[in-house]
């Protein structure tokens, strides 16, 4: 199916079950421990044996020798795999270093050696017995220190390193209120609570993997191209996914290990990544510094606004582009953005829940507030007024439905923004300065290529089979629901399969594109189904619901068109010029209060809202729930998430969850979430977009700007720590 043009009146539109806040049709399964993840399909292979990576202890250098021989020797041991005896390994096209290093080493912790072993504790021991000889080379840590070394990347069709409209120097220089500010981001973990973990097994030349990753295709891909064999020799099994945010969009050591193992053992082999690997051997959001220039009007219109980025990351990594959301979000007619990357010698930078978006809103909205009290104006309102209908960029591309200014005037009508106190460090309950912030929310609703199959059996029951993925965020419950409204029938009588890379490739978790875009892909596929049941019972126009068919008077139970045998229909939805004429994208507003003790600088967040414009709500139960825990990511990152890098001996040093500090429930106040009523007919059939990075998306500057209501205290860098804050803050009353 080809979406080419806006979506009209269709079935979903009955709304019997989609837009309805079911429960999470696999949460039973989850509760009672029946829902197997990656490391757990005992089942399935009952007899695996468990491997554990030997990572790299040198940042950069070469691998002079390995010596394994008493790690051979130690006791359970089936097999040590090195780059020396692996076999000839390619490289994935979504990786930027190699998975198993040698002779080269391009990062700390990268994989040198994996050891099998009949139990993990034995792996574990044995590990340790793995001799490695460095020649050690200088490498590079601090972004600081590189940037001015820092090149533009190669570009994206929709991320350019560099944009320019109209003459931005000449209309920055001539505006009468200014702001010329740089801002920092820290580099961040995912910190997601499954590690990564593989178990594989070898049937032949064949090879299964049960693996934690959110898109089994591209997984699929980059095993094959890795291990060098035929991509129909590998198939990929993710039914379950114990959280990623980016961090399992692509394919990982675990997986690639764990195929090495088990093919050197000769038995299956599971491998999970110990969580002081994770930090350093996987990827991570990487630090950035970013400078943003906005030249104003005295009425508050924006005349000019820049943005200019930098980050770092291994030679040929990804950019972090955080200058998306500026070319998007407000008006005005000179503008300009710049994306630079400089080679730094740490692990791989690449994607992390609403990547570019999410460090670039940090910025800008704090750069928003410190403008709004330049002009001596309220800060939601500076933001309507720089609201605009079309891309700033391109005035003939309108956005496809955008909503900003309704959210803001929600949110500020809902938190009670008109008793906020817009001096700062004036309002006070004991020894706590209480303050209000406030964000935008941006964060663009991409749609890909999706494809399902179908099929109703002679007992009623409705099956539907994508590769799609479910990382916590409700997929299973969607695609039911979605499949329900479609053939008429209960919810109780829809079955999902999810994860498999035997059924066809979806648009897989990620880029706040998954759910729309895989349900669309199921409505697809629904279509043809309905058209083969039509045909069959010789109706014309034919009615789904309850249960039964209904056309000219007459009614049959759905399953009499199978009664004969199944029926199996198979589909894609394909999205052309739409997405491209129509800006796609999501908007919201941020609303925090927060209390600073005056005397020690501790941070508390006492309530939060987010109100959001994001396209038609698939399950309001589930929306909610992404979008309450993106606010508490957002907590971290603005008040304690911080990769700290050792500039000597380049790694991350707080690599476990005991010092890598992200929120705790005693963290989190109330939370409110609010969303608008909204269809958007140019995204899909579904008329659905994401929502689940949106709520990210402002909440870290948000709480910022708090933080300056409340103390006066404006700090720049995140996170906003107590150190940042104590020496220039009121003294205690």
């Amino acid at each position: 199916m080809k979406f080419n043009t806006p979506a009209t009146t269709n079935p979903i539109d009955t709304l019997r079950h989609v837009g309805k806040p079911y429960d999470r049709v696999d949460g039973p399964l989850k509760c009672t421990g029946q829902a197997p993840y990656a490391y757990e399909h005992h089942a399935a292979v009952p007899d695996a044996a468990h491997g554990v990576m030997v990572g790299a202890t040198i940042a950069k250098g070469t691998i002079v020798s390995i010596d394994d021989a008493a790690a051979r020797r130690a006791p359970g041991v089936l097999a040590v795999v090195t780059a020396a005896n692996a076999g000839a390994l390619g490289k994935g096209q979504k990786n930027t270093a190699r998975l198993l290093a040698g002779p080269e080493v391009m990062h700390y912790h990268q994989a040198v050696a994996l050891v099998v072993a009949e139990t993990f504790e034995q792996a574990r021991a044995a590990a340790h017995l793995v001799k490695v000889s460095y020649r050690e080379a200088k490498g590079s840590f601090d972004l600081a220190s590189v940037k001015d070394s820092a090149t533009p990347p190669k570009g994206e069709r929709n991320a350019p390193p560099d944009t320019r409209v109209g003459d931005f120097e000449h209309a920055f220089d001539g505006a009468p209120v200014k702001l010329d500010a740089t801002y920092t981001t820290p580099d961040q973990a995912h910190a997601m609570m499954e590690p990564h973990a593989t178990t594989a097994r070898w049937g032949g030349d064949k090879l299964t993997v049960w693996t934690s990753t959110q898109m089994v295709d591209w997984c699929r891909t980059d095993l094959a191209r890795t291990l060098n064999i035929g991509k129909d020799k590998v198939r990929v099994v993710a039914p379950y996914i114990g959280g990623g945010f980016g961090g399992k969009l692509f394919l990982r050591t675990d997986a690639v290990l764990a195929a090495l193992g088990a093919r050197a053992a000769g038995r299956p082999v599971k491998v999970a990544l110990q969580r002081h690997q994770i930090f350093n051997n996987t990827t991570h959001r990487p630090k950035t510094i970013q400078r943003l220039r906005i030249g104003v009007g005295r009425d508050g219109r924006i005349q000019a606004i820049g943005h200019e980025t930098w980050n770092g990351n291994l030679p040929g990594g990804r950019p972090e582009v955080a200058t998306q959301q500026t070319r998007l979000l407000y008006a005005g007619a000179h503008r300009m953005t710049a994306t630079r990357v400089a080679v730094l010698d740490l692990p791989e930078g690449n994607s992390m829940r609403a990547p570019g978006e999410a460090p670039g809103m940090m910025a800008l909205e704090i750069a928003m507030d410190e403008l709004a009290e330049k002009l001596g104006m309220d800060p939601v309102q500076l933001r309507i007024l720089n609201d605009t209908k079309v891309d700033p960029e391109k005035p003939n591309r309108p956005f496809s439905e955008r909503r900003l200014v309704e959210c803001l005037r929600t949110g500020a009508e809902r938190f009670g923004w008109k008793a906020r106190n817009a001096k700062p460090a004036q309002v006070r309950e004991g020894q706590w300065l209480i303050g209000h912030g406030v964000a935008a929310a941006f964060r663009n609703s991409p749609v890909v290529k999706s494809a399902a199959r179908v099929r109703l059996g002679t007992d009623g029951i409705l099956t539907v089979e994508t590769d799609m993925t479910d990382i916590g965020t409700g997929s299973y419950t969607i695609i039911a629901q979605t499949a329900a409204e479609m053939l008429g029938l209960p919810l109780d009588r829809v079955k999902v399969k999810l994860g498999d890379s035997d059924f066809p490739v979806s648009a897989g978790s990620g880029g706040q594109f998954g759910a729309n875009s895989a349900t669309a892909g199921v409505y697809a596929a629904c279509v043809k189904l309905r058209e083969q049941i039509a045909a069959k019972m010789n109706m014309t126009e034919p009615v789904f619901a309850d249960g039964v068919v209904r056309a000219g008077g007459v009614s049959q139970p759905l399953a009499k068109a199978a009664e004969s045998g199944e029926l199996v229909a198979e589909d894609v939805i394909e999205f052309g010029e739409l997405a491209k004429k129509n800006q796609l994208s999501t908007f919201g507003a941020h609303f925090v209060e927060v209390a600073v003790d005056s005397v020690t600088g501790e941070t508390r967040v006492r309530r939060m809202l987010a109100v959001c414009a994001a396209g038609r709500i698939l399950n309001p139960k589930s929306a909610r729930s992404q979008v309450i825990g993106s606010m508490t990511m957002g907590v971290g990152g603005a008040l304690m998430e911080h990769m700290v890098v050792d500039k000597r001996l380049g790694f991350f040093a707080n690599h476990d969850m005991a010092t890598y500090e992200v929120p705790v429930h005693a963290d989190i106040p109330h939370q409110d979430v609010i969303f608008l009523d909204e269809e958007d007919e140019y995204s899909s059939p579904m008329k659905a977009k994401g929502v689940g990075e949106l709520g990210l998306c402002g909440v870290a500057a948000a709480i910022a700007n708090a933080v300056y209501n409340a103390t006066g205290v404006r700090v720049r860098e995140y996170p906003v720590t107590l150190d940042k804050l104590l020496e220039k803050m009121p003294l205690p009353v």
